[in-house]
Formats: structure tokens, C-alpha cells, sequence
């Protein structure tokens, strides 16, 4: 029996990368900040959690040892183990981003072969002739906005105004995106998808990567949430990943999350989505349970990039990477002789970093199951890898780009 799990704890990054000043990211660290923070303190919730980060299955499989090759030093508050129970490395993003789709698709063996196109810090944000097709061709009365911003505080602004005028509320960030935010009662779920949808065909020609509809619900500025009903509508991404070779070979795939939107559902198999990480594991779990040989499951778990990494709250982002943590262990169990699961991420989202956007990082590449080679991968030059080593364990055609680890 051979199958694969493919998992990206998104925004997990472990240093700082070779170029991180070009991105304005020199210095940042995901897990090392959140290490230091829960030794000082600075991480303590009453109610959620307290004290040293504790994720014990991570150390197990080599995560200290991980970050130490990455940054020159292991986090003082992770613990190293005697002989790791999986094999250890971390990955290079060779990709001219830090976003989620270019970071995916070299994760799974295609990197990004054409630069993203990216909107300014200005305002207005967007050209106007772009702007005037949004309103014209969608027949809206105006769009609020029109800036970089964090959606959050943005529709908390904002919100009110929306609900009011009818008019979306639209931003972007550092990332190659344009958001699209709207009251889900007041403007409609189905509007706003066909809104997005027509917007990414404007965006095209700027090479954006994403466009992404934002339903939020509530009745006024402190009651306003986003709901889980995010779309992505991406670029498609290039021909020879991952998700392409399985498909090409005839074998089962289960996408968990956003996975079908960053592939732009082009051999995605079965999509399923959720709301957070306990019940997205949940049904991972349960997709495990009937996976037949050669399957793939790819899997996105967003919570430590959306939830708290924008958010900056890193007493937040050390709860959900000790949840994950656990729940990781638990997956091990289900794991059965021939499984391969690869546990990483696709950039970092520093939670003490200055601003709201992603980092330029590393990633963790953490590979176990019952028969995995334990030890050392070392450094990888290129995510592309990951998926290499996926594609030669699964018996498919190799990927466009990558090496595998043994």
C-alpha cells in the first residue's frame, strides 16, 4: 500500500529566507518569534494558554532541528530530540512571492514561471480603468475602499457604508490579490462569487494571482464576521504539478480546504471544505479512512495564517499551532505501512512582525510514517521537492521541477 498526504499549515514559516530584505522581511521568523514570545510570557491567554510553547509531536519528528538548519539556531524553547521519528529538513521558495498560490504550486512541483503582477500602496489602489470596468460591467452603484488594508479592520471601517450603499469593499495587500468584501444578506453570496468571478477575468492581463470573495455577516461596525464561505478565484497554475501527474495516472485525490481554488480545480478530485481546524482534520480523517492505494490527499489548514498571523496575535497563533500539534498526532495513528504524510508550509506570517501581510521565510519539511527513511534531508533548494518526492513514492510520472529526498 502507497499513499500520500500532503499538508501545508499555512504561513508555518521557520526563518527568515536568503531574500527576505528584497520583500522588506529581514528578520522575521514565524516559529522562532513564537517560541520567544511563549518563553517570555507574551503569549499568555487566560483561557486559552500559558507558558513555553508545548507541541510535542513537531519535536518529535525533528522540528527544532529543522529550524536550526534554517535560521543557525534552534529555538531555545523547543525541545531536540535523541533520534528524530521522521525526517527533517526545510525548503527554499524559489518563486518570486510570498503568497499562497505561488507557494503551493512549488510545493506540489510546478513553481511560478512568470512574476506576479502586484498593486500599489497607494490611493486609490487599483487603476482607474479597472476600477470603472468593476463598477460598469457589474452594474454597481461604486466601490468603498480601493486600497491596501487588512480586511478585517477594512470592513469594520467600512461595513456599515456597504450595508448602506450597496457598494463592495475592495483591497489588497502585498500579496498579487485583489479582495472583494460584502455583507452576505445585504448583497448576496451568489453576487459577490459572480462579481469575483468577473473581476478575475479583468485582472488577467495584470498577471493578479487571486481574487477573493470576503462574505462577512452581522448587523453593525463590532458585530461584523467573516463567514466560511471564502473562494479564491486564481490564475491556473502550471501544467506538470502534482495534482496533475495523479490525475494524468487515474488515482483518487481529495482536496481539503482551499486546495481546489489555489489549483484552480484542475485535478483536484474531490474538494471538501470546512470551518477551521478541527473540523477540517475531521474530515481528512475521515477521507483517510477510504483512500485506496496510490491516493493523494492535499490539504491547506488556514487558521494560523488568517485567524492570527494578519491578525498579529501571537498568543493566538501559539494555540493553533499547539492544536495542530495534537491533532497531527492523532493522524499518526491512522497512518497505515506504505503511507507518506509531509507535514510544511507555503511562506511566513510573523505574528510580531511589523505590518499585516505575509513573510519571506523558509519552510519546515517534516516527512513521517510507519516505513519513512528518519533523519536528515537537509536543506531543500526549492518547495518543488516536496512534491517530487510525493509524485516518486505515489509510482507517477515526475513533477516539472524538483528533486526527491531519497
Amino acid at each position: 500500500m502507497r499513499r500520500a498526504l500532503l499538508i501545508v499549515l499555512d504561513s508555518f514559516g521557520i526563518g527568515g529566507a536568503e531574500d527576505a530584505a528584497a520583500f522588506g522581511d529581514e528578520g522575521a521568523d514565524t516559529l522562532g518569534h513564537i517560541v520567544e514570545a511563549c518563553l517570555a510570557g507574551a503569549a499568555d491567554r487566560p483561557g486559552l494558554r500559558a507558558g513555553p510553547l508545548r507541541i510535542p509531536f513537531l519535536e518529535s519528528l525533528g522540528l527544532a532541528l529543522a529550524a536550526e538548519a534554517s535560521t543557525g539556531r534552534a529555538p531555545a524553547g523547543l525541545a531536540i530530540p535523541a533520534t528524530a521519528c521522521g525526517a527533517y529538513g526545510y525548503g527554499v521558495e524559489v518563486s518570486s512571492g510570498k503568497d499562497t498560490p505561488s507557494g503551493h504550486w512549488e510545493i506540489a512541483g510546478a513553481p511560478l514561471d512568470v512574476p506576479w503582477g502586484y498593486f500599489p500602496d497607494t490611493v486609490p489602489a487599483f487603476p482607474e480603468p479597472l476600477t470603472r470596468a468593476i463598477i460598469e460591467q457589474s452594474g454597481l452603484p461604486g466601490v468603498l475602499g480601493n486600497c491596501r488594508a487588512a480586511g478585517v479592520d477594512l470592513v469594520k471601517a467600512l461595513g456599515e457604508e456597504h450595508v448602506r450603499t450597496g457598494k463592495p469593499i475592495i483591497y489588497t495587500s502585498a500579496d498579487s490579490v485583489l479582495q472583494i468584501a460584502a455583507h452576505v444578506d445585504t448583497f448576496g453570496l451568489g453576487r459577490l462569487y459572480d462579481l469575483c468571478s468577473l473581476t478575475r477575468t479583468l485582472v488577467d492581463p495584470l498577471r493578479v494571482g487571486r481574487v477573493i470573495a470576503r462574505p462577512f455577516t452581522g448587523a453593525r461596525a463590532g458585530e461584523f464576521r467573516r463567514t466560511p464561505d471564502r473562494k479564491d478565484f486564481a490564475m491556473p497554475p502550471p501544467r506538470g504539478n502534482l495534482l496533475d501527474r495523479a490525475g494524468e495516472a487515474g488515482r483518487a485525490i481529495v482536496s481539503i480546504g482551499k486546495i481546489g481554488d489555489i489549483f484552480g480545480h484542475r485535478n483536484t478530485g474531490v474538494e471538501i471544505k470546512g470551518d477551521r481546524h478541527p473540523d477540517l482534520f475531521a474530515k481528512m480523517l475521515r477521507a483517510l479512512a477510504t483512500l485506496p492505494d496510490g491516493g493523494l490527499i492535499f490539504a491547506n489548514f488556514l487558521d494560523l495564517d488568517t485567524d492570527f498571523g494578519h491578525r498579529r496575535d501571537v498568543a493566538g497563533a501559539a494555540a493553533c499551532v499547539e492544536d495542530f500539534d495534537q491533532r497531527l498526532a492523532g493522524l499518526a495513528s491512522f497512518l497505515a505501512p506504505g503511507d507518506l504524510a509531509i507535514v510544511t508550509g507555503d511562506h511566513g506570517n510573523d505574528p510580531t512582525w511589523r505590518g499585516t501581510d505575509h513573510t519571506r521565510e523558509h519552510a519546515p519539511i517534516l516527512a513521517f510514517g510507519p516505513d519513512v527513511p528518519r533523519g536528515a534531508i537537509g536543506r531543500r533548494d526549492t518547495f518543488a521537492d516536496m512534491g517530487a518526492t510525493m509524485a516518486a513514492h505515489l509510482g507517477l510520472a515526475p513533477t516539472l521541477k524538483g528533486r526527491p529526498f531519497w
